[in-house]
């Protein structure tokens, strides 16, 4: 896990958020090998192990490995993603980490962040990895976009998707069957993605 990305991590307790604590154990460059997350809210430690942040006791791929043949291509999601510029954070929600490394080639200087990202899927000096079955354990409208992966379409977790979006950033799901989630203005349907923007 990037260490800068700490500030943008929020605590999955159903409390008001606040920053979390890092200490650090093993590092490589700025990412964070091993180490504790903490909340000074309500107390609760979360482990970083071999790179992956992990908020609550299940870990990567929790939800079932998904095959399907209609591959998204990296350049399609770049140019759904509408991103002109480096910098910030990107969310790749559960099975949509797999586009991180072509996702980077094409969008230098920025970080991705793989919540639930499958088991095959390891930590990179581009890609940030969580765990957290709760939620999405970053802080609101802190990802200037978003990607969520087949695996992942139950309305709570395009709810969450939506909740730490910018406002007016663009979210891309891996399915055609969704309908616009709450805060969302639909943009694009077709393809195998749904392109929304965020009211």
């Amino acid at each position: 896990m990037h260490i800068e990305l700490t500030e943008m991590l929020r605590c999955p307790e159903a409390h008001e958020e606040g920053f979390l604590v890092m200490s650090t154990g093993e590092m490589l460059g700025r990412m964070v090998r091993s180490g504790m997350l903490g909340c000074p809210v309500c107390g609760k430690e979360y482990p970083i192990v071999r790179g992956v942040a992990h908020f609550s006791g299940k870990g990567k791929g929790e939800a079932g490995n998904v095959q399907d043949d209609r591959a998204t291509i990296p350049a399609t999601l770049q140019a759904l993603l509408d991103l002109s510029g480096p910098g910030g954070y990107v969310l790749l929600l559960g099975c949509a980490a797999r586009h991180a490394v072509g996702l980077a080639e094409l969008m230098g200087g920025i970080h991705f962040v793989g919540v639930n990202a499958p088991d095959d899927v390891e930590e990179l000096p581009v890609l940030s990895l969580l765990a957290c079955e709760a939620m999405i354990p970053l802080r609101q409208t802190v990802a200037r976009a978003a990607v969520v992966g087949r695996d992942r379409l139950g309305a709570r977790w395009l709810a969450e998707a939506r909740r730490v979006l910018l406002p007016g950033r663009r979210l891309v799901i891996e399915s055609e069957t969704v309908t616009a989630p709450p805060g969302l203005t639909q943009l694009a349907l077709g393809h195998g993605l749904f392109v929304g923007e965020r009211r």
